[in-house]
């Protein structure tokens, strides 16, 4: 055979390949709404920068028909490629080939490309379209899934790893999803569950569709699972190369900073009567984000599940800041169990990444309720703790108005490590608010006043003007200055400058801590 005839057979395996289930599959894939894994990885990555491996693997299971079912490359395309010039790795599940099953080879091709990932210190992708773990390999193919469990949590804190679901992802696998940095998912084609409706029928005795059970909606408002949903594939591979902007390639490196087109002595005069006169009176917190960020430009994470805290990616001065606040808004910016949660993951996200933490803080406390107590807000409030306790990049603090009780403590306080913390004028730091605070203190003076009314607003009035202000604190030296609105942009991107690149102390040695999960 010449070598012209083996280059020929090489092209023809190429082909075959790159066909996946073959062609009436690929037709059925399309009619489902849904792109294959070859062209979603060609949306994806900078175009022609895909370079393939074990294009030639295939599975080694032979009973129940899967030795009539040989595909080259077996249920998973893998590679590196490049996002705005920048390296990545990715895997993309091909429900084409045996319905994008995990099996031996498929899981061990996955494993192979986070292994890449860690060793360059680059990103590492994964495009789900999976029914899950090959039931005709039995134990074989859950060892594999256990494999990329284990990889997804040795990458952890490593390498940024997200995960763009755009079909089905179903049992143990989607703990693989669960396990990465950030989740994405489509309207109408994404769907995780443990167990799909027919199971939950059968055992619960509840019908529910697929859509109903795991969709898109589903996770971005109720679960949590998911941090990003878009209205099509198109548009949330553009999410992620979006996303994949504010971060640094691996743990070892500062997140990328870009030439600044947004003057950072910048003030904004709107910022000024932006707080309301009345303080039950709410307004969006977003408004401060966007006024203050790089060209409005703010990537919220986690937009749909617990709307009562903010939390994305900005820039300042053309450099990546974690941006983290209350949405007066929504329950008047509260903290119950969800937005602990959300806030806990976001922090120590950024804390592992080396991106600063920017925080915005108008409180009025934790959730109250039955409820609340009973479901851990006690637990889950300690997490969003621990996380800022334990956070050692910059942090710079921001409180617009209300801060009270221990929520102005989680909202990286002085006491839990914040470097360097702002107040507006309108902040009012205390214990709980005037009203409640005189309730409590005077309510046996209230009770026998002839006037109890007039001496109650009194006592209200008297209580904030001594305590509900920004100035007791800053004359403990738990807020660094108090400053006019106005100027928040400047403030914040000069302390972020005097913050950078610290000399870190040597901390107490230990293995890891215990936070409160």
């Amino acid at each position: 055979m010449t070598i012209e005839d083996k280059l020929d057979r090489l092209a023809k395996l190429k082909k075959e390949a790159k066909a996946g289930g073959g062609e009436k599959r690929i037709e059925q894939q399309h009619a489902k709404g849904k792109l294959t894994a070859r062209e979603r990885i060609d949306l994806l990555l900078d175009s022609g920068s895909f370079e393939e491996l074990h294009l030639f693997i295939t599975h080694r299971a032979t009973d129940f028909g899967l030795a009539e079912q040989q595909y080259l490359g077996d249920a998973v395309v893998i590679g590196s490629g490049r996002i705005d010039g920048r390296l990545v790795f990715v895997y993309s599940e091909d429900f084409t080939v045996i319905g994008g099953s995990i099996s031996e080879v498929s899981s061990q091709k996955i494993c192979r490309v986070m292994e890449l990932a860690v060793k360059k210190g680059a990103p590492v992708i994964g495009l789900n379209d999976s029914g899950g773990a090959r039931i005709q390999e039995g134990v074989v193919s859950l060892g594999g899934v256990g494999d990329v469990l284990l990889q997804n949590t040795l990458c952890s804190g490593v390498i940024p790893q997200l995960s763009v679901v755009v079909g089905p992802c179903a049992g143990g696998a989607v703990y693989g999803p669960a396990i990465t940095d950030f989740v994405f998912m489509v309207k109408g084609i994404s769907q995780m569950y443990i167990t799909g409706p027919d199971v939950v029928r059968a055992v619960t005795g509840e019908q529910v569709s697929y859509e109903e059970l795991g969709g898109a909606i589903v996770h971005a408002q109720k679960s949590g699972v998911a941090h990003f949903v878009a209205e099509d594939e198109p548009q949330c591979f553009q999410m992620v190369r979006r996303l994949l902007s504010f971060l640094p390639q691996s743990n070892m490196e500062e997140p990328s900073t870009i030439e600044p087109t947004d003057d950072p002595n910048r003030t904004e005069e709107s910022l000024l009567n932006l707080i309301p006169s009345d303080p039950n009176e709410a307004y969006s917190m977003n408004e401060i984000i966007f006024n203050v960020v790089d060209n409005g430009d703010f990537m919220e994470v986690h937009q749909h599940f617990a709307p009562n805290l903010v939390v994305g990616f900005a820039r300042l001065n053309g450099k990546p800041v974690g941006i983290v606040a209350q949405q007066p808004a929504y329950l008047a910016g509260v903290i119950d169990i969800d937005a602990s949660v959300k806030g806990a993951r976001f922090v120590r996200f950024c804390d592992a990444f080396n991106i600063p933490l920017v925080s915005f803080v108008d409180v009025p406390g934790f959730m109250p309720g039955i409820h609340q107590e009973h479901s851990g807000i006690i637990r889950n409030g300690a997490k969003f703790i621990y996380a800022y306790a334990e956070a050692t990049v910059p942090k710079v603090t921001v409180i617009t108005r209300k801060a009270y009780g221990g929520a102005y403590i989680v909202m990286s306080s002085k006491h839990l490590r914040g470097d360097i913390n702002y107040s507006w004028p309108t902040a009012e730091i205390a214990v709980m608010g005037p009203e409640g605070a005189v309730n409590i203190i005077f309510r046996k003076d209230i009770a026998e006043s002839a006037n109890p009314d007039e001496t109650w607003r009194k006592l209200v009035s008297d209580y904030r003007e001594k305590f509900a202000n920004p100035y007791n604190a800053a004359s403990r030296g738990y807020i660094d200055d108090v400053i006019d609105p106005r100027v928040t942009r400047p403030k914040l991107i000069r302390a972020l400058e005097i913050l950078e690149n610290p000399t870190n102390s040597s901390p107490l040695y230990k293995k890891h801590g215990n936070i409160p999960l």
